[in-house]
């Protein structure tokens, strides 16, 4: 059993969010345990307690940076890719960092995750800077409209795909050909352009 002074609050609080994160990833949320998380990292039940107020405190903190991986992936494009490629290589890369990331990217999209009257002030700027990149693509697209607008384009663009993604990711009609998913994400991302220049 590790002693705390061997490793900073900073260290600890890193290692149970990894340790957390690995538990979801290869057993599912409802393998996760905070006794397993410390056996994982060799403290106690309490140090978890010492780092994080909560359970649900502790997974905010493992969603939020889910998000952020997948904020990051949408935006891995080839560098003279036009705005129509980018959006349909973003589209691309949410669907694989959701195959990829299965377990983690459900929990982070759970219902009870879903509301944000308690969230905090840091979580829900993560939030924001997942729309970000896809708000910023779709400006480009129509200087002319308004924020607004673009903003409500971004998250119909991103709740489409997300659609077609929760299909794969669970094993539905979609999912029997990867090629049928990716085909269902061209023609979404084809007409939603279509739409907006017009």
């Amino acid at each position: 059993m590790a002693r705390r002074r061997e490793h900073t609050l900073e260290q600890i609080k890193e290692m149970i969010i990894v340790a957390t994160e690995n538990i979801i990833l290869k057993e599912g949320l409802e393998a996760l345990t905070a006794r397993k998380i410390a056996l994982d990292i060799g403290y106690t039940v309490g140090s978890i307690y010492m780092v994080f107020e909560n359970m649900q405190e502790l997974m905010m903190h493992v969603n939020a940076r889910t998000l952020r991986q997948l904020a990051d992936s949408l935006q891995v494009w080839p560098e003279e890719s036009s705005i129509e490629q980018r959006l349909r290589v973003a589209a691309s890369n949410y669907l694989q960092f959701a195959a990829d990331n299965a377990n983690r990217w459900r929990v982070a999209f759970a219902p009870q995750n879903s509301g944000n009257s308690a969230w905090p002030d840091w979580y829900s700027e993560q939030v924001r800077c997942m729309f970000e990149p896809i708000e910023n693509l779709f400006r480009q697209l129509k200087p002319e409209a308004e924020p607004r607008c673009v903003q409500l384009a971004a998250k119909t663009y991103w709740c489409s795909v997300h659609g077609v993604c929760l299909l794969a990711v669970n094993g539905y009609y979609l999912a029997q050909h990867a090629h049928d998913c990716e085909e269902a994400l061209d023609f979404i991302v084809s007409n939603f352009i279509q739409n907006w220049k017009s």
